[in-house]
């Protein structure tokens, strides 16, 4: 027999053991039901509407339904918010560890799967040896003897798949790199929203400090009212001492605003991947920030299909499912099959000349008996690690389904909170006025005058905090719903495909009501 012919004898047994394989012990992944729910909240959606008859207050109202644009950011028409966040996904190093995740899932499938073939490996041994004369019957007469020899042989494994273990084994190493897949869409949408949140954060304080300074120079220009009517003997040097000590408080409030702008600028510039030293350009104020006026709510079956941390319990899931077939198949009966055909010769030049060749095919069947039960419990432990899946699972769909109930109330409340915010800076601003021009004519008392600023300053802030508020949350119902990852973003080419200005998303978000732009 011929080299060629055994080692095709062993991989024809091989791919007979192979093909065995036709049946995988343990569980058959069935991707769980939608939840059976048709909205968030227990009353039907009302959109929030704030009072028709109040003017300056942005109306936003929901779409049931409606599917989420890929670009959801754009609906805030904010450029420097469009140039930051691709910049943001272009060099953020969280996402260029959720790739290499992705990638090293894949290569560790790939790997596992080697176990489908057989494992072939070659050896050369070349050896010089000598033997003793002592093994004669004449030792003093016998000479040693001493020759070299070479060997070389192929050494064939494998290992039939019979009960699906390898299947199984590598089913789960799929489905961690599913799961890979979906972590890096959930870092690219949290990504995104925290760009977007800071942003608007960032905005909210720039309104801030300039209501403070705003506040500020009123308290001064009345601080100079009163130190005129106090050198004309009209005021008391207390309602001077009084006003200066109001002025310092509204002083001190800057301070700490601007510590916390420039601490906002440092998270924008991290989170654009840069390091501090080199700021990033983009600034942001509420009035260049456009609230979207129609709000796509999409079904709670069609949340779970989509947000990419639901669907990575999933993956999850099918993984811990794999795993239980995986220990199953380990308490089963085992077949391997070798074979070791090879060459012997006393000089290299020999190795393949006729009567050289050797061969050894074995095959071997193995079955534990007694492990102390070391088997048994890791089947146990598989199953248990399937349940704490299933139980994560659950609890990854309760939880997406709070976080788009608990914006969906923000929303509906944050209408409210502008437009009342908007009424007391106004009346305020109003009173300050009247407060004003009475301490010029000295008719009312430096408490009242007191007391006008306070209730100002009060208002501006609230109402700039409450805009913000209300961007944010708004925010926080595109993280929600899962942003939207286009399917045909693949993962090698995804940010092409993602920050590329797509004629046709522009035409979808049109027709929803959103800026493309």
């Amino acid at each position: 027999m011929t080299i060629d012919r055994t080692i095709r004898n062993v991989l024809v047994t091989g791919a007979a053991g192979f093909w065995l394989a036709g049946c995988a012990v343990g569980p058959n992944f069935v991707t769980p039901p939608a939840p059976d729910v048709s909205r968030y909240t227990p009353e039907p959606l009302a959109s929030p509407r704030a009072d028709a008859l109040e003017p300056g207050v942005p109306r936003q109202q929901f779409v049931t339904g409606a599917d989420i644009p890929a670009r959801w950011w754009a609906a805030f028409r904010s450029r420097p918010l469009n140039d930051l966040i691709r910049i943001s996904v272009e060099q953020n190093p969280s996402l260029q560890s959720a790739e290499a995740a992705i990638r090293i899932a894949n290569f560790n499938a790939l790997a596992q799967r080697g176990l489908f073939f057989p494992q072939v490996g070659v050896n050369y041994t070349p050896s010089d040896q000598q033997s003793s004369n002592m093994a004669t019957s004449s030792p003093v007469d016998a000479p040693q003897s001493r020759y070299s020899l070479h060997t070389a042989q192929l050494n064939i494994s494998f290992v039939p798949d019979i009960w699906g273990q390898n299947t199984r084994a590598v089913e789960s190493l799929d489905a961690q790199a599913e799961q890979a897949q979906y972590q890096l869409e959930a870092a690219y949408v949290t990504l995104t929203a925290n760009v977007a949140t800071a942003a608007i954060q960032e905005a909210s304080l720039r309104g801030q400090i300039a209501a403070t300074e705003r506040i500020i120079k009123i308290e001064r220009d009345i601080l100079g009212i009163l130190k005129t009517q106090f050198e004309a003997g009209q005021a008391a040097q207390v309602d001077v001492l009084t006003q200066e000590t109001a002025l310092a408080q509204a002083e001190q409030t800057l301070p700490p605003l601007q510590k916390q702008l420039a601490l906002q600028r440092d998270l924008l510039t991290a989170l654009a991947g840069q390091f501090s030293a080199r700021e990033v350009l983009q600034t942001f104020n509420l009035r260049d920030l456009a609230l979207p006026a129609n709000l796509p709510v999409s079904l709670p079956s069609t949340l779970v299909a989509r947000r990419p941390d639901v669907r990575a319990a999933e993956a999850n899931l099918h993984s811990a499912s794999a795993q239980v077939g995986v220990a199953i198949a380990a308490r089963l009966p085992n077949l391997t099959l070798t074979g070791n055909p090879g060459t012997s010769a006393f000089k290299p030049a020999q190795l393949f000349t006729q009567g050289t060749l050797f061969y050894t095919v074995a095959a071997s069947a193995t079955q534990p008996l007694f492990d102390g039960f070391t088997l048994l419990n890791k089947q146990r432990a598989a199953e248990a690690g399937l349940d704490q899946a299933e139980a994560l699972y659950r609890q990854a769909v309760i939880s997406a389904m709070q976080n788009v109930a608990d914006a969906l109330r923000s929303l509906q409340a944050d209408a409210r909170a502008v437009q009342a915010a908007i009424k007391a800076e106004t009346a305020a601003k109003a009173s300050l006025d009247i407060v004003q021009k009475q301490l010029l004519l000295g008719q009312i008392t430096q408490v009242t005058v007191l007391n006008a600023q306070q209730a100002y300053f009060n208002a501006a802030i609230t109402r700039v905090q409450a805009e913000a508020t209300r961007l944010s949350d708004t925010v926080a119902l595109f993280m929600a719903l899962g942003g939207n990852w286009p399917a045909e973003c693949t993962t090698p080419i995804w940010r092409e495909c993602i920050l590329a200005d797509q004629s046709a998303a522009a035409l979808k978000m049109s027709e929803a009501g959103l800026p493309s732009r």
